[in-house]
């Protein structure tokens, strides 16, 4: 069966609600400090890259938007929007590997998560060395090189969560389903 990169289906809707309530608890209450100011390593970036892998870029780009959005505004009253977009995005590109992966047919090899791992490390980089920086300074008139040294640690350090939590989560969530063809009668 083809998956389509923008397809939407029932199972999605459920997995993108599973995958921000993940988010947003992995996010609000399991990370590890990086000494830089409002930048810690998120386990949450993990799991969103394990959803948006599965499910798809608009999955991932929910999970991403909806996990941090609401987790802003628990913890602080209102969603810091330069780094809800970013993290929106970032699940959103590393979904684009979607319709390579065949994760759901028992399938992830090292080409998979050589793969995987190239789209969410290029995803972290535009979303926290780019976009995020760039729309601290005009959102929020932030200064300059505050934002880029906090978008390139936190680009890292969710490359880093992403590549390990969602590399194994993959390989993990791989090795339950059933490989293509093994169910056959002979």
């Amino acid at each position: 069966m083809e998956k389509k990169l923008f397809d939407f289906k029932t199972k999605t809707i459920v997995a993108t609600g599973l995958g921000a309530a993940l988010f947003i608890v992995l996010f609000m209450y399991v990370k590890i400090p990086t000494g830089i100011p409002e930048t810690d390593i998120k386990t949450a970036y993990g799991v969103g890259a394990f959803f948006a892998a599965l499910f798809g870029p608009i999955a991932g780009g929910l999970i991403g938007l909806i996990g941090h959005g609401l987790s802003d505004a628990i913890q602080y009253g209102s969603p810091w929007w330069s780094w809800v977009v970013a993290s929106g995005l970032t699940c959103f590109i590393t979904g684009l590997v979607y319709p390579k992966l065949k994760v759901d047919e028992g399938e992830f090899g090292g080409k998979d998560i050589l793969r995987f791992n190239i789209y969410q490390i290029v995803a972290n980089v535009i979303s926290w060395v780019i976009v995020a920086p760039v729309l601290d300074i005009v959102v929020y008139a932030e200064p300059v090189n505050l934002v880029f040294t906090q978008g390139i640690v936190a680009a890292i350090s969710n490359a880093v969560s992403a590549g390990v939590i969602g590399t194994i989560l993959l390989a993990l969530y791989s090795k339950t389903r059933s490989k293509k063809g093994s169910l056959t009668k002979e």
